[in-house]
C-alpha cells in the first residue's frame, strides 16, 4: 500500500537553518537536569510517545515507537470538538548526545506543516528539549480559529516542555 502523501512541501526543514516562509514558528527550549540518566529517560519518554500523553493528547493509534515512516494518530479535545490528529515521522535523529524526531501532518490533520522534538546532552552534562516547528490553518476550523489557534499551540507546546521536565525526573 502506497503511503498517504503529507500535507506540506518542505519536508524535513525543522532539522537545520530557518523555518519556511509563509508558516507560523515556533521555537521553544528548556531545560530537564542533569546527566545521562536524565537524557536517558527524556529520550525514552519521547520516542515512545509518553511525552505526547503527558502533555493531555490521546496516542489513537501509533504503529511503534517513533521511527522513519511510522503513522502516529493523535486526538485532542472532547466530544464534537475532538480533533483527530494524524501524523508521520518523517526523520529521526540518532546521535550519542542527541536524540529526536520530527513529524509531518497528513490529511485530516487541523494544521500543515512540521514538527521536531529533541534532546541534548551538553558538553558540561546539562539536558535541554527543545520543539522546533512550522505550520498553518488546513481545516476550516484552523482557519476559523485565527489567533486563538495560535493559542491553542502555544498550550500544546507549554504541556508538551512540562510532560517532558515531570518525565525526565527534573
Amino acid at each position: 500500500m502506497r503511503p498517504v502523501a503529507l500535507t506540506y512541501a518542505e519536508v524535513g526543514a525543522t532539522r537545520a537553518g530557518p523555518l519556511p516562509a509563509g508558516y507560523g514558528h515556533v521555537v521553544r527550549e528548556a531545560g530537564l537536569g542533569n546527566g545521562p540518566d536524565v537524557f536517558e529517560r527524556a529520550a525514552a519518554a519521547l520516542f515512545d510517545w509518553r511525552m505526547h500523553r503527558r502533555a493531555g493528547l490521546t496516542v489513537v493509534s501509533a504503529h511503534g515507537p517513533a521511527a522513519p515512516g511510522v503513522v502516529v494518530v493523535l486526538g485532542a479535545g472532547w466530544g464534537p470538538l475532538r480533533l483527530t490528529i494524524p501524523c508521520r515521522v518523517v526523520y529521526t535523529v540518532d546521535e550519542p548526545a542527541r536524540r529526536g524526531f520530527a513529524y509531518g501532518t497528513l490529511p485530516g490533520h487541523p494544521e500543515r506543516g512540521e514538527e521536531a522534538f529533541t534532546v541534548a546532552l551538553t558538553e558540561n552534562g546539562e539536558v535541554r528539549f527543545r520543539i522546533r516547528a512550522f505550520s498553518r490553518p488546513a481545516s476550516l476550523v484552523a482557519r476559523a480559529g485565527g489567533p486563538f489557534t495560535r493559542k491553542v499551540q502555544e498550550y500544546v507546546t507549554d504541556r508538551y516542555l512540562r510532560a517532558m521536565r515531570h518525565l525526565a525526573g527534573a
